[in-house]
């Protein structure tokens, strides 16, 4: 099993705090990965303004790739404005091909609709990963986007923390996720390290997705741009995410019944069963077989926390209004947010969906069995 900690709060935080965290639940973990996703950044040296600047995250393994890079970047359009320059203790870093770690800030081309510029993101960062893998893997990307940093590396969290001077207070966000994973299916590979990101929806998720073949095809053979990769099965968790909030639009409540629909005869008894039913069968090739454990995180800093039916991966959820935490374990919880009720924790079943708004005021519990409102949709 792998570990993951996600915390929210009000006023941007460091990372380091979440790596602090982490090292309660070391034991489910074996060094094999770290991923780190940021979101609601600030930086000490840079007024980073969401409405103009996107960022640019991953690791430049030799000076050709860098120099590689900045051609591409001008030559779609994106003007650097930042560099964010990493204090690096080399002999802390495990890996040896570590040239620079890139976190770039681009202000935006200007005379595009969002949309417009959300496929441009996207197509930019995929045609960088292959830039990438056709020079011999120098040039690897995590994410293009706004307001969202990326970090990976080979380790543990606290000493790639470390490694990377993340406790000096350079680097802030109201929204981290942390995953130390234990290396159970693939080789070790940076993309493997959750979490996950598409056009501004990332997940991350302790489990092993056995339905992911299937799964995976599914969503190739929607030939959607960013359906591809897949060096995890968890990735698809991602995905799917994506493909319910963002193409077919419909609300975060919905993605629970794809992946893990109610039964027929449950179904029968729901007030928006004909709905469920149809969209069960549309997306039948979506339904996962766990056990997994699944942490999202949305554009507009909304969290999520879903578990499968046979919920034999654990998470809990716990906090404050302005702050909140889920993690693996417990403990993960009280070292990310040690000032709240821990009576008012809150472990979900298997037909729940957990809910932080990005105001960050209280909880959001919702049941399968509920109605939704699908004008809710994005």
């Amino acid at each position: 099993m792998c570990r993951l900690a996600l915390k929210t709060a009000d006023t941007p935080f460091s990372p380091y705090e979440v790596l602090t965290a982490m090292e309660a639940m070391q034991e489910g973990y074996d060094g094999s990965g770290l991923g780190l996703l940021l979101r609601g950044v600030s930086f000490e040296d840079f007024k980073y303004q969401k409405d103009i600047h996107v960022i640019l995250s991953g690791i430049c393994h030799t000076e050709d790739a860098l120099e590689r890079l900045h051609t591409i970047m001008e030559k779609r359009g994106f003007k650097e404005r930042y560099d964010h320059a990493f204090n690096v203790s080399p002999d802390l870093v495990e890996a040896d091909d570590r040239f620079q770690y890139v976190v770039r800030v681009y202000r935006k081309p200007a005379g595009l609709t969002e949309a417009e510029l959300e496929d441009k993101l996207m197509k930019t960062r995929l045609f960088l990963r292959r830039d990438g893998e056709e020079h011999g893997g120098d040039l690897t990307v995590f994410s293009f986007w706004s307001d969202v940093v990326m970090i990976k590396e080979v380790g543990w969290p606290l000493d790639v923390g470390d490694a990377l001077g993340l406790n000096d207070d350079r680097i802030k966000a109201r929204v981290v996720m942390a995953q130390g994973r234990q290396n159970t299916n693939y080789g070790i590979n940076l993309y493997a390290c959750h979490p996950f990101f598409i056009q501004g929806i990332s997940t991350m998720t302790n489990g092993e997705n056995t339905a992911f073949v299937p799964i995976k095809e599914w969503l190739i053979g929607k030939n959607i741009p960013g359906y591809t990769g897949y060096q995890s099965d968890s990735e698809v968790f991602t995905h799917i995410l994506h493909y319910v909030t963002k193409k077919l639009g419909l609300p975060l409540e919905t993605y629970k019944h794809i992946i893990t629909p109610l039964k027929t005869e449950e179904l029968n008894k729901h007030p928006q069963g004909d709905f469920l039913k149809g969209l069960r069968t549309a997306c039948r090739r979506l339904i996962i077989d766990g056990p997994n454990a699944v942490i999202a995180t949305l554009p507009d800093e909304s969290c999520m926390l879903v578990m499968d039916q046979k919920k034999l991966r654990p998470a809990t959820v716990g906090g404050r209004p302005g702050a909140w935490a889920i993690a693996s374990e417990m403990c993960g919880v009280e070292a990310l947010i040690p000032d709240r009720d821990p009576s008012l924790d809150f472990q979900p079943m298997r037909e729940h969906t957990v809910i932080i708004p990005p105001e960050r005021k209280e909880l959001l519990i919702w049941s399968q069995f509920d109605p939704f409102t699908l004008s809710q949709a994005a």
